[in-house]
């Protein structure tokens, strides 16, 4: 019996990796969890922003979906044992600055938040949604895209960019939102530069839980700290880690090298 009676055509189709079917299934990602968001829209009514409800239905339902869909995909295609092994190359010493960089600043913003003026349910309800954030973030961009990427042979510095890149393009859909250009566009810089890190947070690591975990804590360290500032100066030191971050990827993106040898696929 050969492959092609063992497997689908849509298995074969995602084996073969590359930029431009890891931009569709981003882009169909999209497409998919804004309509959840659209879904959750009946429950928005009568509720009031910057509570605790309103963060878990706008937020954190969309995003749940968003997971369950790439769950989804992933058994489907049979990526999520590769996603969540052992990583097929490794990463240097020097990486671990990015870890550390993007976890020290999150350190800053949760000592700098106002916990008593934003209410225990209400910072624990956006860590739970922090943590589905990570998770589908980093499945889609430095699970499932870089897989592709490195299925299609690419070396391990255009892997990072394109991970990077698309993940930072998922971010210009805020716009969608009201959120102004500037910002939106200064987002996309942050978002490129947080990519980069977490890139390589995944190959020093060897293990994609540990960008899931790093970025489940960023998310809700800005959102908190930008609603429930404390005073002092930690804040205004806290405020200068989107900078830095930005930075750090984009110096360390210069230094990446490698490449995984793709694997003879018996989809082909």
């Amino acid at each position: 019996m050969t492959s092609e009676t063992t497997t689908s055509g849509w298995e074969r189709f995602w084996e073969k990796g590359d930029w431009w079917r890891a931009v569709i299934l981003v882009a169909a990602y999209f497409v998919l969890y804004q309509a959840a968001s659209l879904l959750v829209l009946p429950l928005v009514g009568g509720l009031e922003p910057g509570t605790s409800t309103y963060v878990l239905v706008v937020f954190a339902l969309p995003i749940l979906l968003g997971g369950v869909i790439l769950v989804v995909f992933g058994l489907s295609v049979g990526w999520l044992k590769a996603v969540f092994g052992p990583q097929p190359i490794r990463g240097k010493g020097w990486m671990w600055i990015a870890v550390a960089v993007v976890l020290l600043f999150n350190v800053l913003r949760f000592l700098s938040i106002d916990y008593g003026a934003a209410g225990f349910e209400y910072v624990a309800v956006w860590l739970l949604t922090g943590l589905f954030i990570g998770f589908a973030e980093e499945v889609l961009t430095r699970g499932y895209v870089v897989n592709m990427m490195r299925k299609a042979g690419h070396r391990e510095i255009t892997v990072a960019l394109v991970s990077a890149a698309l993940f930072a393009g998922l971010h210009i859909g805020n716009l969608l939102g009201g959120q102004s250009l500037f910002a939106t566009a200064f987002q996309v810089l942050y978002t490129f530069g947080f990519g980069i890190c977490m890139y390589l947070a995944l190959r020093v690591t060897g293990t994609i839980i540990a960008p899931i975990l790093i970025h489940a804590s960023t998310d809700p360290s800005i959102f908190l700290q930008t609603a429930y500032p404390a005073d002092g100066p930690l804040t205004a030191i806290a405020g200068l880690g989107n900078i830095a971050v930005i930075i750090a990827g984009l110096v360390m993106l210069f230094f990446i090298r490698g490449r995984v040898a793709p694997a003879p696929s018996p989809l082909s």
